[in-house]
């Protein structure tokens, strides 16, 4: 039975409207936007769409992907806060791209360990956390990284694999360093690919040298899979190496879709012909919806 508005609602900013929208109607919940105005100085002001009493439901979805993310933290700080004096007794942050999670640990004296800082921070503004493929490294679970009671992680390797067989059946999958092997892994499961990952060793934000692993190439569709897509540099390298080793294409099908500057440019130039992503990150190369998985994590939280 679908909620009615005093049990629950989703809320999101006018940037998000259409992701609003699509995981309502899969969540089966009523869509509010969140007012913002940015005054000269910069500082924002919000308006939440409260009822005639001037009260929120008791179960407030606030959704918010987060990259770009630090002007949505503080969205997010704003938001959450004020929902608590408005009625709302349980908060739960839809994040289908969650930001700070890479930085787990302090390589040098005085580095902030950015993962423990965000992940309190969200911690303290609500009670449940869904996000897809977070990009954690020495953290084995997301409740480790962001202490609430519910933390779900959805995975976008499967709905891309179901993507890839039917774009490149038989496709050859290629990870592009060994963060990318759970999510290998999980693609060619479902889809009984051949699969392989690469080595990776990175001198930098953008300086990394890439050995392919043993396989024969010569001939193949080839899909590079991984979580994200930032600087495009790792991807770039292990297509060239591909394409000198005889595959007949290249691909890339990533989750996330940062393409930060010349990013897509630089796949384009090492040889890369398509690019697939979810569409946690809206952009050109959104091709697989997560609303319904985000939709069935949320049900699983609201109120019968």
């Amino acid at each position: 039975m679908p909620l009615t508005p005093l049990q629950a609602c989703l809320l999101h900013f006018a940037d998000e409207a259409d992701a609003a929208r699509r995981l309502g109607q899969a969540a089966q919940l009523p869509v509010e936007t969140i007012d913002r105005h940015r005054f000269p100085d910069g500082e924002l002001k919000l308006r939440l769409p409260v009822d005639g009493a001037g009260c929120l439901p008791p179960h407030v979805v606030l959704l918010r992907s987060l990259h770009d993310p630090n002007e949505k933290l503080v969205e997010l700080l704003l938001a959450a806060r004020a929902a608590r004096t408005l009625g709302a007794r349980h908060i739960t942050l839809v994040a289908p791209y969650l930001a700070y999670m890479r930085q787990d640990i302090a390589f040098t004296p005085g580095e902030v360990v950015s993962q423990q800082v965000v992940g309190g921070f969200l911690a303290g503004l609500v009670d449940a956390v869904i996000t897809v493929d977070p990009h954690l490294h020495r953290v084995a679970t997301l409740q480790e990284a962001i202490a609430v009671p519910d933390a779900i992680v959805l995975s976008g390797a499967e709905p891309l694999a179901d993507l890839i067989a039917q774009r490149r059946p038989g496709a050859l999958l290629v990870g592009p360093d060994g963060e990318s092997a759970q999510w290998i892994a999980q693609a060619a499961a479902r889809h009984g690919f051949d699969h392989a990952v690469c080595t990776k060793v990175r001198h930098g934000d953008r300086e990394v040298t890439i050995e392919l692993p043993p396989l024969n190439a010569q001939g193949r569709a080839v899909v590079l899979l991984d979580d994200m897509a930032s600087t495009g540099r790792t991807l770039a390298q292990a297509a060239r190496l591909l394409r000198a080793a005889g595959a007949a294409s290249v691909d890339v099908a990533v989750t996330h879709a940062l393409f930060a500057g010349d990013a897509l440019q630089a796949l384009h130039d090492a040889g890369v012909g398509e690019v697939w992503s979810t569409d946690c990150i809206p952009h050109a190369s959104n091709a697989v919806p997560m609303a319904e998985p985000l939709a069935r994590a949320l049900r699983s939280l609201l109120p019968a």
